[in-house]
């Protein structure tokens, strides 16, 4: 069998000069690749003088080979080494976060966002919640302010909320009114009939209380064409509870329902 070896693959392994004019290697002929037939490989290099000779030279067997492979192999683990992944992961620059702010603070005084409303830098999927002092986060994730708290008992569930609310997005757009609507909201408390972090912010509130409430992607609405959320983000709800009514069943016949007052 006769195999081929270019100038430029030889280079990597035979330390001789461009001139040297490479012949062919032959090896056994029961063997089917290089490496089946251990010692008994060897390869020729044919140098032209002046007077046309050849001078033949014994290069490398084939235990040669697997010394400089592993060699070679070696000093790549020794001296590259793997970069880890943190150096593969952008910086945060403290120029380009005061530049996201600056940029929504712009957006949401086009949009005309409310005074005091929460400011977000987003970089990818990683979003930076901005407020002043005023507001609570709970371990849950839910950011707060109260602006008015309020009097008599907090809602249990069961009951009904009577409540005005106006939605927000991250750039400080409005999304939904019920002030808009001139009808303010009833749901049932306990029910899974709200947002889970809109519920776990308006169970606490009291009745005349007015309260905003800044709703992280893990405790908000389900995303999609049918509704008006377009992808994972901030939800801000300004909420006035109006009041809170008990509720109880009625059965009329096979129809059943609840009658709140």
């Amino acid at each position: 069998m006769f195999m081929a070896i270019s100038s430029s693959s030889s280079s990597l392994f035979f330390p001789f000069k461009p001139s040297l004019l490479y012949k062919t290697i032959t090896t056994s002929p029961t063997s089917g690749t290089l490496f089946d037939v251990k010692n008994h490989v060897t390869y020729y290099c044919q140098r032209l003088n002046d007077n046309g000779t050849q001078e033949g030279h014994v290069l490398q067997s084939e235990q040669q080979w697997h010394r400089r492979f592993l060699l070679l192999c070696s000093f790549s683990a020794v001296f590259c080494p793997t970069l880890p992944s943190w150096g593969k992961t952008k910086a945060k620059n403290p120029y380009d976060e005061k530049r996201l702010l600056e940029q929504n603070k712009r957006i949401q005084k086009e949009n005309n966002a409310p005074q005091d409303f929460p400011n977000f830098i987003r970089e990818g999927f990683e979003v930076r919640v901005v407020t002043s002092e005023n507001y609570v986060k709970r371990d849950s994730g839910l950011i707060y302010r109260d602006y008015e708290v309020g009097k008599g008992d907090c809602p249990k569930a069961g009951q009904q909320v009577i409540f005005h609310y106006v939605g927000y997005n991250e750039s400080g757009r409005r999304i939904d009114s019920t002030y808009l609507q001139g009808t303010p909201a009833r749901i049932r408390v306990g029910t899974n009939a709200l947002v889970p972090g809109f519920e776990e912010g308006i169970r606490d509130m009291k009745p005349g209380g007015k309260r905003r409430i800044i709703i992280p992607p893990e405790l908000g609405p389900p995303v999609g064409p049918s509704t008006f959320f377009s992808s994972k983000q901030f939800e801000v709800f300004d909420v006035e509870l109006l009041s809170v009514q008990d509720c109880k069943r009625r059965t009329i016949g096979f129809y059943s329902d609840f009658v709140c007052n």
